[in-house]
Order: C-alpha cells, then sequence, then structure tokens
C-alpha cells in the first residue's frame, strides 16, 4: 500500500514539474521575443492562476483585475491560457473576426453531447453558417408575428390556473411557462398539448447536468451526465417520431419544425431527421434557460422597485387605450418603458458570462488609453458581457438597476460603438433569437402587469454562479393579488 501511495505521489511530482517545467520555458522564450504579452492574473494556487477566483465569484474577480491590470490581461489555466477582451476598443477584434481568425468549434466542444455531433458548433463552418441560416428562416419578422398570437394564448392560459391571491415561486412559473411557448412556437400545437410536459422535464435533466465541470470534462462518467444522456436519447426518440408524422402529414405547420423540415442545404441535400432533432435541441435548450433567467430578473427588478412598476402600469393603462386589450405585435412593438427594463435586467445579468473563442493566429489589440498587447496563436480568447456591460466609462453607476439609461438622449449603450452592449453577443455571432426573447419577455410581463399587483416576499435573489446561464439563486418568492387594469 505504502508503495502504491509512494508511486502514486511520483507521478504527480512528475507531472507538476513537467507543467512547471514547460511554462518556465515558455516564459523565457517569451521574454526573448520582442512581443508585449498581456499581464498575467496571479493567483494565490501554483498553476491554476486566477481560475480559482473565477469560479469562486467571476464578477468579483473580472472587476479587480479590470481595475488592476486594464482591459486586456490572461488567466493560466493549467494547460490553457485565457486571455480576456474587455472594453469596446478590444473587443470589437473578437467579435469582427472571421472564423480562420477567432473559432468557436474548439472551445465549445461541450455542448456536443446535448445538440448532438454535426450540430451547430461540432459541424464545419461551411455547414454551421448554413444551419444558422436556418434558424434565422424561423425567426423572420413575419413568422414573429405569428409567434405572439402563441405566446399571448400560452401566457393568458398558464396565468389563468393562478387562484384571485397567492404565493409563487417566480423562478419555476418562469421556467414552466417559457418551456410551453417555446413548445408551442417551435414544435406545434399537437406537440405541445401532447408531450410538452415529458419534453420540460427531459430539458431539465440536461439543465442539471450543465456546470462548469461539464464545460471542462463533458463526457466525464458521472451521474448528471449519465442521466443527461438517458434525456438525450428520450428526446431523440420523441422528435424522431414527431418528424416523422410531420413529413408524412399534407398540412403544413407555421412553426420552427416545419420550417427545419423544409431547409435545404447549398448542393440540395435535405435536413436529416437527427439534424432536425439537434436543431430543435438547441433552440429549446438555449432558449429555455436564458429566456426564464431573464424573464424572472426582468419581474425581480419590475416589483422591487415601486417608481419602476408604476411606469411600467402607466405605460400598459395608455398602450390599451390605444390598442385595446389584445396583447398583439403592434402593442408590443410600442412598450418601450418595459423594453428599457428587460434590456437593463439583460445587461445586468447576461445570459452567458463569457463567450470564447479559439485564436488561430497572432494578433494585436490597443486598448483606449493606447497600450497595445499582442496575443498569441493558441490562447482561447473570452469576452465577457457581464463586465463589459458594466465599464464605468460607458455607463453611470454601472451596478445600479436604470432603465431609463437606454432613453432617447441619453442611450448610454451607444456611447463607445456597437459593442457597448453585449448581453445577445454582437458582430458575426449576434444571437439569432434576440428579437423572439423580448417578444416573449414582453408578452408575460406586460400580461401580468395588466391583470396583478405583485411584491417580492424574499430578499432580492443573489447569482448563481455555478451553472452556465447565472439564472436567480435559489427562489423568488412573490405574492400576487389578482385585478385588472383600468383604464381612465
Amino acid at each position: 500500500m505504502m508503495n502504491n501511495k509512494l508511486q502514486l505521489f511520483n507521478v504527480f511530482f512528475l507531472i507538476v514539474a513537467t507543467i512547471v517545467a514547460t511554462k518556465l520555458i515558455l516564459k523565457t522564450l517569451l521574454i526573448k521575443s520582442s512581443k508585449r504579452l498581456p499581464p498575467v492574473v496571479k493567483g494565490r494556487i501554483p498553476l491554476i492562476g486566477g481560475v480559482a477566483r473565477f469560479v469562486a465569484n467571476p464578477v468579483e474577480m473580472l472587476k479587480e483585475e479590470y481595475e488592476s491590470l486594464g482591459s486586456v490581461f490572461t488567466i493560466n489555466a493549467v494547460y490553457k491560457n485565457i486571455t480576456f477582451l474587455l472594453e469596446p476598443d478590444v473587443s470589437a477584434y473578437f467579435f469582427k473576426a472571421g472564423e480562420s481568425e477567432l473559432s468557436q468549434k474548439e472551445v465549445y466542444g461541450f455542448t456536443v453531447p446535448i445538440f448532438g455531433p454535426g450540430i451547430v458548433y461540432d459541424a464545419e463552418y461551411s455547414v454551421r453558417k448554413e444551419q444558422f441560416h436556418f434558424f434565422e428562416e424561423s425567426f423572420r419578422i413575419d413568422k414573429l408575428r405569428g409567434f405572439v398570437d402563441y405566446m399571448s394564448q400560452e401566457v393568458q392560459d398558464y396565468f389563468s390556473k393562478w387562484g384571485d391571491n397567492g404565493e409563487v415561486d417566480l423562478k419555476q412559473e418562469m421556467e414552466n411557462l417559457i418551456i410551453l411557448i417555446a413548445s408551442r412556437c417551435f414544435l406545434g400545437q399537437e406537440v405541445r398539448e401532447s408531450l410538452s410536459e415529458d419534453i420540460a422535464a427531459l430539458i431539465n435533466e440536461i439543465n442539471v447536468a450543465m456546470g462548469p465541470l461539464t464545460t471542462m470534462f463533458p463526457h466525464l462518467p458521472t451521474p448528471p451526465h449519465w442521466r443527461r444522456d438517458k434525456a438525450r436519447k428520450k428526446l431523440d426518440d420523441i422528435f424522431s417520431n414527431v418528424i416523422s408524422s410531420r413529413r408524412l402529414s399534407p398540412k403544413s405547420e407555421d412553426d420552427m419544425l416545419q420550417s427545419l423540415i423544409n431547409s435545404k442545404y447549398k448542393d440540395g441535400r435535405a435536413t436529416t431527421v437527427t439534424e432536425v432533432t439537434g436543431m430543435l435541441i438547441t433552440a429549446l435548450y438555449g432558449g429555455q434557460r436564458s429566456g426564464s433567467a431573464t424573464a424572472t430578473w426582468t419581474g425581480a427588478y419590475l416589483v422591487h422597485y415601486k417608481a419602476i412598476w408604476f411606469d411600467a402600469v402607466e405605460e400598459q393603462r395608455r398602450l390599451m387605450k390605444k390598442h385595446g386589450d389584445a396583447i398583439t405585435y403592434d402593442a408590443i412593438s410600442d412598450m418601450h418603458h418595459l423594453y428599457r427594463c428587460i434590456k437593463e435586467a439583460l445587461r445586468l445579468h447576461p445570459p452567458l458570462a463569457m463567450l470564447l473563442r479559439k485564436s488561430h493566429k497572432d494578433f494585436s489589440v490597443t486598448t483606449r488609453k493606447g497600450d497595445k498587447y499582442d496575443i498569441p496563436k493558441g490562447h482561447i480568447i473570452a469576452a465577457s458581457p457581464v463586465l463589459s456591460n458594466r465599464v464605468p466609462h460607458i455607463y453611470t453607476n454601472p451596478d445600479s438597476y436604470d432603465p431609463e439609461r437606454f432613453c432617447p438622449g441619453r442611450e448610454e449603450d451607444r456611447l463607445a460603438g456597437p459593442f457597448s452592449f453585449v448581453s445577445f453577443g454582437g458582430g458575426k455571432h449576434t444571437c439569432l433569437g434576440e428579437t423572439f426573447a423580448y417578444l416573449e419577455i414582453k408578452t408575460i410581463w406586460s400580461y401580468l402587469i395588466r391583470n396583478f399587483e405583485i411584491e417580492l416576499i424574499t430578499p432580492f435573489p443573489e447569482t448563481e454562479y455555478n451553472e452556465i446561464v447565472w439564472s436567480p439563486k435559489g427562489k423568488v418568492m412573490v405574492r400576487y393579488k389578482r385585478r385588472k387594469l383600468v383604464i381612465e
């Protein structure tokens, strides 16, 4: 037994010594070069630099290093160098670079067990572009107009089940409702009515498995990964049957499923059952997690700040006078205050804390202050919406919730160009579901504002950092009382 322990210690020591020696050699070579590398984050634990601090509290860590090192710095993570580009002057390269310069495939391999092989980030770039085009077709403005009717009906049906008064977990309610809306808009009425509960449970099983460890070791043999893979297989079976049935039907539906089934690649090849399944899961997974988190954050802020809630109520009164009681696409398009409330929640709580790329070429960036840094090929490049959205020279009181910062004449998100607000990414990789998300959350909260008084009865939620999508931590309990908004 003692010999085995000694051998394990020797192996561990050899690995550590090799890594340290490699880092020292590389450091020596780089010192001799004329390149000016970004400053490196110092960590208390050897080999992993600031990674431990980042995992514990990413916002605090990024703020500290931003204030200390500036808008460009590198974290050494054992065998990877992660370089952050945090202000619009330097993050512009991140959002504008082509696939041959910065690519997504290498850094988003953890999505393959969920989305499937050959889907989105696992596909060759030419195929991925075409798959994204298929999504674009599903989110065309004429389709979105029709989706609002579905959203409105789902919202009305869901909240009709609330009593005249009561207490609920807002976070859980939003998760439940968002998957119903997504099922209706993406999969159609028949699937929504017969399978939405099964699909919701399976998507949730996949969500539970998606933590920081999964991003580094997506195939690690752990119970959450086994449950994820089992859930993914069941979704495969469900969607395969749905797709086969839809293809045999003479009726053409107006939903994402039909759009993906009808899609063809440039070479004339039709999408396969496996591809349609993978793209549907991509849309459902991404939309459900980010949508429910943003809907919950938006609501938490609305009911926490009474003056903002009052303004939202008055806006709904004006719109009901103008458009009537129905929540339509035109009415939603006029909800400017509610739009700003959602956008400010997204600024403070973007669905993804980090956007990643792998660099395939050396490149240079120059900061706002004139400092030039050379970033070597092979680095992981990170943009961080959670910090970039709080840069103090762009946003006044950046940690405060202030929807009016987006008002005409103020528009702080435009002060430093198009990459001042990056909750939906930017440039070549802007989120295709952005408009859908705003429509969905406006529909939910405009209905709630018109039909309920709501108050927060638990402390304002903290952020759950131990998930890929940063949702509120724990329950968000609210007390509601049903009332019909009166038009004076």
